[in-house]
């Protein structure tokens, strides 16, 4: 169920609502109660500063803010959002159904942003009676200048909601044909041009690494384009947006173990999710710059005539890989869709992939390593709009001695290096199928959360689409 933001000129009766306060307002003003002012008067000399009180017909929150406003602005939207989670988990223990925050600004927005991607759920294969979440509606006051904010803040939370389903959508509905169909279907609804490759159309064009980790597998392969080319586009030369779609990775032949490994790995696509999610959401902000999109996509299983450690592919461009771990497939995949790329002359390449446990293992769920070879401006500005949307990213170095871990007696490469380094050496075998400036993020830590978080919530995440969003919503201005 989708939340629903909406304008809404003032409280309704018996309506929740919200009140950012600093210690110096005077909450007697405010319509409280005797007994109300005298609780928060109790609770501010406690030094608590989120009030939550009851009327029993409605929630009233008060969060005072003077603290707050000393921190940098990115951490003052995150607080926000954080305030954002709380109210929403009070609203659904409690039943509501909708909540009035007062007058859009950049802080209500944020809190309106936490609390509706809070409010996600994923029920489809809950039976019986579901526990669905009371609420269904968020108001803020607009104007001429903030009424459409909501709508674009609907557009980007729809976006988070979509890459989240496909993630936590097992495998046994959401396999790469299916993937593929359901992507074509938002990018034709979002106004976007979009092809999908089956597997005839990738063997003619020898994508040997995505047709080679496809070989256990029954289900065909397939590649997903997608393109937003506005007439009035900023750019000259297009961003391309590459996602991984492993939509199930059971490490092929280099069988993962089940416990705590393969269990999650319905996750695996969720680069693909986020990079399709967001350019959807692009296109339905009109934003005015040129993006296409490319989601190579199959299982890994150890079925049917699977590729084996041993093994020398020939990829797309012509260069060869001498497999040495088939779970190292993400790269395999990748490496083909980042050589197809150079046919846009694109301005900047980004790719997004749940690629690396050493990622994970490197800084948790707390952001995504990135590595690449896009100018210091390019690397700076992603690392401001990850703050500002709280998708943090941690730069790897990306030196030239990684490479050297990557090199093959038998081919042009080896598809995993030594016993170090290896979310670097995965980004510096990707490097190997880029001639443009470019980014990898390894989301393996964030995609895929096994205990809830506050708005970012448990299982499928939907990290990339706000960063991606926020991006070209920068790039566009």
């Amino acid at each position: 169920m989708n939340i629903q933001i909406h304008s809404q000129a003032k409280v309704s009766k018996d309506q929740s609502q919200l009140f950012l306060l600093t210690k110096k307002d005077k909450a007697a003003s405010l319509g409280f109660s005797k007994e109300e002012l005298a609780y928060l008067t109790k609770k501010q000399a406690a030094g608590d500063e989120y009030i939550l009180i009851n009327r029993l017909n409605s929630l009233v929150f008060v969060q005072y803010t003077d603290e707050w406003a000393k921190k940098p602005e990115a951490t003052q939207l995150e607080n926000y959002r954080q305030l954002g989670a709380k109210i929403c988990v009070a609203l659904n223990a409690h039943l509501y159904t909708s909540v009035f925050l007062g007058s859009a600004n950049t802080q209500l927005l944020a809190v309106a942003e936490g609390i509706a991607l809070s409010n996600y759920q994923f029920l489809k294969y809950k039976s019986g009676k579901k526990k669905a979440n009371s609420l269904e509606k968020i108001g803020l006051a607009t104007d001429a200048k903030t009424k459409n904010t909501l709508s674009e803040l609907q557009i980007v939370v729809d976006a988070v909601y979509q890459a989240r389903t496909w993630v936590n959508e097992p495998q046994s509905y959401l396999d790469a044909v299916v993937f593929a169909k359901e992507m074509k279907a938002m990018a034709v609804a979002a106004g976007l041009k979009c092809e999908v490759l089956n597997k005839k159309q990738i063997e003619a064009l020898k994508m040997g690494g995505l047709l080679a980790v496809n070989k256990g597998s029954i289900i065909p392969p397939t590649f997903t384009i997608m393109e937003h080319k506005p007439k009035n586009a900023k750019n000259k030369k297009p961003l391309v947006l590459v996602g991984k779609g492993v939509v199930y990775d059971t490490g092929g032949l280099s069988l993962k173990p089940t416990p705590n490994s393969m269990d999650t790995m319905k996750c695996d696509m969720a680069g693909g999710a986020a990079v399709s999610s967001a350019i959807c959401a692009i296109a339905k902000l009109n934003l005015p710059y040129h993006v296409i999109a490319l989601v190579p996509a199959t299982d890994n299983r150890p079925g049917e005539n699977a590729y084996t450690p041993g093994d020398v592919v020939t990829m797309y461009d012509g260069q060869t890989v001498e497999v040495l771990n088939t779970d190292a497939e993400g790269r395999m995949l990748l490496g083909d869709a980042l050589a197809y790329a150079k046919k846009y002359d694109p301005q900047l390449v980004l790719d997004f992939a749940t690629l690396t446990g050493a990622a994970a293992a490197a800084i948790g769920s707390f952001g995504t390593v990135c590595m690449g070879t896009a100018d210091e401006k390019t690397k700076a500005h992603l690392k401001e709009c990850g703050n500002l949307v709280h998708e943090r990213l941690v730069e790897f170095p990306f030196w030239d001695d990684y490479a050297n871990l990557i090199k093959s007696d038998l081919a042009d490469m080896k598809n995993i290096g030594g016993p170090v380094g290896g979310a670097i050496t995965a980004g510096k075998f990707l490097e190997k199928y880029t001639n443009y400036p470019w980014m990898h993020f390894d989301i393996a830590g964030p995609a895929y959360l096994n205990s809830a978080d506050s708005y970012r919530g448990k299982q499928g995440t939907g990290v990339g689409v706000r960063l991606l969003v926020e991006f070209v919503k920068q790039l566009s201005k």
